[in-house]
């Protein structure tokens, strides 16, 4: 597959808004609308953004129609979602790609559009970025400048470092490895097993996150990505950030004895301790983009998912 990076933006250029899972907040959405601005750019609703069918914002046809009138609109240089919470995975079938192969453009967000950054990248070769959303994050009073300063990589092509300057690293597992980056929520990775879309860690390096699960569902859902050989496959590992992931239970294995579990029997180059997931600040990256992780001196050097 060719991968295809998506040209960086400049100042004046306008971006889109879709929300293709759960109901964004409009107040906050109108909020996060004046960071845009701050960049220098305008920005564009999508048609539906407004929409709710449930836990979801708009019927799969609607949100189906969102995706593709953004990166079909020439005037549109990048795509933003709104929010998280549940509702890709029930249209990434119904998705045009070859609207996507032909008008690659940056793609941003993370949580549950884990599904169409799979989906892209695997079906497009798009590199996509993994970031905080409008209504989750860029809508509260104050935005982490840290979180705020990762948005500045759409505009150059310069490569990311991730070290300890930015957060606490620990080696898990110490060695070096390089490849393609690719994951995101773990909850969604695990449920492209055995879809179309099912995910392709073959010397990759694999970060995963995830929120409000308990480490026995952190362990049914390793031990699945364990079982079909994708933590075997992987080059190296990124542990991202596990929010609220404890439990209250008095017969449990802590998060930590869980991921230790599988991180050793992956036995692959392992860092945690990214910032990266449900949290703050929340530094984002972009995936399908060549990385070299040295998890001995817990350093990891991005590509720029932009030309």
């Amino acid at each position: 597959m060719n991968r295809v990076k998506p040209a960086r933006l400049q100042k004046g250029d306008t971006v889109g808004v879709i929300a293709p899972a759960s109901p964004p907040d409009q107040a906050k959405i109108k909020q996060a609308l004046s960071f845009f601005t701050e960049l220098g750019l305008h920005y564009k609703l999508g048609k539906n953004i407004e929409c709710q069918y449930g836990y979801l914002a708009g019927s799969d046809e609607e949100r189906v129609e969102d995706v593709h009138s953004m990166f079909s609109d020439p005037s549109i240089k990048a795509i933003f979602s709104a929010r998280g919470g549940y509702g890709t995975p029930r249209i990434a079938a119904q998705i045009d790609y070859e609207i996507i192969k032909n008008n690659p453009k940056i793609f941003w967000g993370y949580s549950d559009l884990t599904f169409l950054h799979t989906a892209f990248f695997q079906k497009a070769g798009l590199v996509t970025f993994h970031g905080p959303m409008l209504s989750s994050d860029l809508g509260d009073e104050t935005i982490d400048p840290l979180t705020k300063s990762r948005f500045l990589q759409l505009f150059d092509s310069q490569p990311l470092i991730y070290d300890e300057t930015i957060s606490p690293l620990v080696t898990e597992i110490p060695g070096e490895a390089s490849g393609l980056l690719i994951g995101g929520n773990l909850s969604l990775l695990v449920s492209t097993l055995g879809t179309e879309f099912e995910l392709d860690t073959k010397d990759k390096l694999l970060l995963i996150e995830d929120i409000h699960e308990e480490p026995r569902s952190i362990d049914r859902m390793l031990n699945q990505l364990y079982m079909s050989g994708k933590l075997s496959d992987a080059a190296g590992i990124l542990i991202g950030d596990f929010k609220e992931c404890d439990t209250t239970r008095s017969l449990s294995l802590t998060l930590a004895e869980v991921l230790q579990h599988y991180i050793k029997l992956a036995n692959k180059p392992t860092v945690s301790g990214f910032q990266i997931g449900h949290c703050t600040p929340h530094v984002a990256i972009p995936l399908g983009t060549f990385t070299k992780l040295d998890a001995s001196n817990r350093k990891v050097i991005i590509e720029s998912g932009v030309k």
